[in-house]
């Protein structure tokens, strides 16, 4: 069966670490991904279970044109599944000339480790934990419809609407068709863990951005106005840029940057279907652009979510529970290059405001790179005191720390982010300047350009409008 085939060849690649579970299957082309995504994570949650059983049942060894990650597949639907689906094909009869030694080596072992249930055979690591309760949080994309049509949608659909949360509680009783509005964003919207939306029309059409509630906080805090110039330091895969787009209502510039041609196409592709048109993609490096580049001097704003260790996401969890903390020596290379992001964006000298934010939960990448940050500024920024509300705060690492934020499935019921805000603490005399010439200023030839890669976002498609 094409289903089995297409999660051991998934398997695979994870262990050769050729990508993550979620972009492997997505990239297989099957095509129901919500079928083989649950099967390849409930085949990897038990992989060491099954190694064990299919090593004592000498499995392997009687079959030998069978591979190993396709045995494990078919010993979990055998064991722990819900049996072959379709009929198993060709490896039903396969596995049936093993199925009682296979059970009987999967009873000894839950007798000898003193167990009754599957479950209880996991390790500790291995288990169901917070990240799998994580609500499945929608944003609303404002430029092209509003929270209200689309909580109408779904009510017409069947869905029922629950109201605005109130409590981490309502959040954590979501069940089956409910969802809630978000307590703290207008245009999130909650839905039930393990809800899937990539095959929705609505998804599709790009009215709905499938994006964690601690991944929209670094937009909504930078709150820059429509008209703003911002920079978008490190941009790919675009979710966060087609979030300030929206807030700023497509008026204005966003200025985006990224290393990866690959990823910065397959943002050209989101901000379109977004209706995204206020952004300019450039496959630079962040740190070669110049602060003193006119092309900037007007930028009060930037968003700074670097490359990190992302031990703070939810797939990674889910995919690699028990997974442990990164290696010190990937550690100090990536906060080293966070260091030098965020000391360079703080040299734009019209910048006023700054979020820091990354995926990660290590102190190495989040309160020691802006720590450090403070420490170059010489008193030129402040940390802003973020969310005052919000529950879970910086490391007491430094005076000031807990104005940075932090997020976690167990704490905040989200994905594991940190968010720092930066604030000039005096409003620069270039912008003083600029804002006693302007209506004076006449345009200027504009420099000469070294040649970059530019992608430009389609057309956008029209919008549904809020009534």
């Amino acid at each position: 069966m094409a289903l089995y085939a297409a999660a051991a060849a998934v398997l695979a690649g994870v262990e050769n670490r050729q990508g993550s579970i979620k972009g492997l299957v997505y990239a297989s082309r099957f095509q129901n991904v919500k079928q083989l995504y649950a099967l390849v994570c409930e085949t990897q949650r038990y992989s060491a279970v099954l190694d064990t059983v299919i090593a004592s049942a000498g499995l392997l060894r009687a079959e030998k044109k069978l591979r190993p990650h396709l045995a494990k597949v078919l010993v979990y639907e055998l064991l722990l599944g819900r049996g072959f689906r379709g009929g198993g094909g060709r490896w039903k009869p396969l596995l049936d000339r093993h199925q009682v030694r296979l059970k009987a080596e999967f009873a000894r072992l839950k007798v000898h480790r003193g167990v009754s249930r599957n479950e209880d055979l996991l390790e500790l690591g291995c288990r169901p934990g917070p990240a799998s309760q994580v609500p499945r949080f929608v944003r609303v994309n404002t430029l092209k419809t509003c929270s209200d049509n689309v909580i109408d949608y779904f009510k017409r659909k069947g869905f029922s609407y629950q109201g605005q949360a109130s409590s981490l509680e309502d959040l954590k009783a979501l069940k089956g068709k409910c969802f809630l509005l978000d307590s703290l964003l207008p245009e999130l919207l909650v839905f039930p863990a393990q809800t899937d939306l990539h095959e929705h029309p609505l998804y599709q059409a790009g009215h709905l951005i499938l994006q964690d509630k601690a991944s929209c906080l670094p937009a909504m805090l930078l709150a820059p106005p429509p008209g703003s110039h911002v920079i978008d330091a490190c941009a790919a895969p675009g979710n966060k840029t087609s979030h300030l787009a929206a807030l700023m209502k497509n008026q204005g510039k966003i200025f985006a940057f990224d290393l990866d041609a690959k990823r910065l196409a397959s943002m050209a592709t989101l901000l379109a279907r977004a209706g995204v048109s206020c952004c300019q993609l450039a496959e630079e490096d962040f740190l070669a652009i110049s602060p003193s580049d006119q092309r900037y001097h007007q930028v009060q704003y930037i968003l700074l979510d670097p490359s990190c260790s992302g031990s703070g996401m939810l797939t990674r969890q889910l995919e690699e529970p028990g997974a442990g903390t990164p290696s010190k020596e990937r550690l100090h290379a990536l906060a080293g290059f966070q260091q030098r992001a965020l000391c360079h964006a703080l040299t734009f000298p019209s910048l006023q405001r700054l979020v820091y934010s990354t995926c990660s939960l290590c102190q190495e990448e989040n309160e020691d790179v802006v720590w450090h940050a403070m420490q170059q500024s010489s008193g030129t920024f402040r940390l802003a005191p973020a969310l005052p509300s919000w529950p879970h705060r910086g490391l007491s690492t430094f005076l000031g720390s807990e104005h940075c934020l932090r997020a976690s499935p167990e704490t905040t019921l989200t994905g594991g982010f940190f968010i720092a805000v930066l604030e000039r603490v005096e409003v620069p005399i270039s912008v003083l300047q600029a804002e006693a010439s302007a209506p004076e200023l006449t345009p200027s030839p504009a420099p000469k350009r070294r040649r970059r890669r530019r992608y430009k976002a389609a057309a956008a498609p029209s919008t549904l409008p809020c009534t």
